[in-house]
């Protein structure tokens, strides 16, 4: 097996390797979708290679709400089989693909007129029986019954006026970015080459058929040509983008909807379970996330930048508005700690509104060589990797054995019940507290012993972060090392996620954290402070955007915020990944 680890050396030879040889497999774009693919092309056999425009996850699937489920909504609008589908992932990832990351979560579902009851108790019962339906259904609770008084001890944060009674269901959650990197490690152990910070500019072309990309190395500037019996592009909001550089007929249409997520204290709210909302739009969550709650999220049409979506204040109120109609104690926009926001790559159809558009999947073949993949939803990637990997196979021609990744556990999997239970011991031998020991597991499975190996050769990255207590120093490293991180904002928005966490969005770790990134990057004291400075400056845009009432004006004020590694735009911005 080749190494999991994504460091600057195996890049380097990644991007080598890829100009070398001709790959079965090429798949543009590096979220969730693009990584499942990565890993389920390489665990059938394919030579696989994976490139990045920019940081792994950086796009929708490090902005979503962090929820591995089935989707209570969708049974509302009759689509059994999706929700049917997502149970059934949910289930593989919470037994089999990755115990460590993905845990279960119990969700309060509220209602105000006793006959709710009925109506919503027949569709929790429907999605619990979906889910049991399953063959990986072990570890979550049925749902139960609560009267007023039994939901209110329950989650005390509550009106007394707001509810006549509730229902409790359990689904999971994730932190969805160091999911995809756990993703992409694996497919890299397995031998796929793995590559961030690269983008393609161009399809390479023998007549009719796509036969590979041009891509541009955006950390030296160099050009590299991979040739690829099959490209696969997994571009999520870019996906019409793309047909156009491709010259193809428009089979898949994406819209983006915006989604926008604020994150306060756990202090703010009592309660001990999450909670879910009906909306006029949608749902509105209420997460609990460590020592704080994540509560979203929003539904609009989004059309402008792609890269770094803009909330604004009307989406901050918006929010704040809807949970304050049931909480005891309201909250303020002093209370909100961080705000993120992603979008959702959504498949168009006759409705105009985007909470009513697809979250079906579908793939297509514009052009002979090219794999189109678009919509979805976080959960189902794997069905999604399949499906696009399949038609892979298909253009290829040839034998490929079927998905085995049902039955593969992710990096970090095996081992990781037996060193939690030991996690006493290892914090003994460690000389860290269980709680950090804790920690690590949860984010680190039975690699925890590569933190632990870094701490006792240097005691100082035991200690925490400045200003960001909830990581170690080790962390930081460990992200260069093992993890892909290249940028200080990798580190502080998606190997942590201290940028939405901490009051200050990462500022007082921004020093530390780029001095710990540069021995293993080799950075010269310059590029240390430059990166400093670029962090600073895009918190400072997003905070100024964030004060802004439109898309618009929040949009042009986060436009004006650099980039520390600009991209190529090609035409319409289609050569993005």
């Amino acid at each position: 097996m080749a190494t999991t680890w994504l460091g600057p050396e195996s890049r380097t030879a990644a991007l080598a390797s890829m100009a070398d040889e001709e790959l079965d497999v090429l798949v543009v774009g590096g979220g969730i979708v693009g990584a499942g693919i990565a890993l389920d092309a390489v665990s059938r056999g394919l030579s696989t290679g994976l490139i990045e425009a920019r940081d792994y996850a950086s796009g929708t699937s490090s902005r979503s709400s962090k929820l591995i489920h089935g989707g209570l909504r969708y049974l509302e609008q009759l689509d059994f089989e999706l929700v049917r589908e997502a149970l059934q992932e949910r289930g593989l990832l919470l037994t089999t693909i990755a115990p460590h990351l993905v845990r279960p979560v119990p969700f309060l579902f509220p209602f105000q007129h006793h006959w709710e009851r009925f109506y919503i108790g027949a569709g929790v019962t429907l999605y619990d029986a979906l889910a049991m339906s399953s063959r990986n259904n072990r570890g979550l609770p049925s749902h139960r019954h609560l009267t007023r008084s039994g939901a209110m001890k329950v989650f005390p944060a509550l009106k007394r006026s707001a509810l006549a009674g509730a229902i409790q269901y359990w689904d999971c959650q994730v932190d969805d970015a160091r999911f995809v990197t756990t993703v992409l490690r694996t497919a890299a152990g397995l031998g796929a080459r793995i590559a961030s910070r690269v983008q393609a500019v161009e399809f390479l072309r023998e007549g009719e058929h796509v036969v590979g990309a041009m891509a541009a190395d955006l950390e030296s500037g160099e050009n590299v040509r991979i040739r690829a019996r099959q490209v696969v592009n997994a571009a999520g909001v870019w996906t019409d983008d793309i047909q156009e550089m491709v010259g193809g007929r428009g089979q898949v249409h994406v819209s983006a909807s915006k989604g926008v997520h604020l994150v306060v204290p756990r202090d703010r709210i009592q309660a001990s379970s999450g909670m879910i909302l009906q909306t006029e739009k949608s749902v509105l969550f209420v997460i609990p996330w460590g020592r704080h709650w994540i509560i979203g999220t929003t539904d609009t049409p989004w059309d402008l930048d792609k890269e770094n979506p803009a909330a604004s204040r009307t989406d901050i109120d918006y929010v704040l508005d809807h949970v304050n109609q049931v909480l005891r104690t309201p909250l303020s926009r002093d209370d909100v700690e961080g705000v993120y926001a992603g979008l959702r790559p959504l498949l168009s159809g006759e409705s105009d509104e985007t909470s009513k558009l697809s979250r079906e999947h579908t793939v297509a073949h514009p052009v002979p060589g090219l794999v189109l993949i678009a919509g979805g939803k976080y959960t189902t990637y794997r069905v999604m990797a399949k499906d696009a990997v399949d038609a892979v196979a298909h253009g290829l021609g040839g034998a490929v054995p079927n998905s085995v990744t049902d039955k593969l556990p992710l990096v970090g999997a095996d081992g990781y019940a037996a060193l939690y239970n030991q996690r006493h011991r290892l914090a003994r031998d460690s000389g860290l507290h269980v709680s950090r020991v804790s920690h690590l597991l949860r984010r680190f499975g039975s690699q925890v012993h590569d933190l632990l190996d870094l701490i006792k050769e240097r005691r100082d990255l035991a200690r925490p972060l400045a200003g960001s207590d909830d990581y170690l120093r080790a962390e930081v490293v460990y992200a260069v090392q093992a993890e892909g991180a290249r940028h200080l904002e990798d580190v502080l928005t998606r190997r942590t996620r201290i940028s939405f966490e901490t009051w200050d969005r990462g500022i007082a770790a921004a020093e530390e954290a780029a001095e710990l990134m540069a021995e293993p990057l080799g950075w010269t004291k310059e590029q240390v402070e430059r990166e400093v400075e670029f962090y600073r400056k895009g918190i400072e845009a997003e905070r100024v955007a964030q004060e802004q009432d439109t898309d618009q004006e929040a949009d042009a004020v986060q436009l004006g915020a650099p980039e520390i590694v600009p991209d190529v735009h090609i035409g319409r911005s289609g050569g993005r990944s």
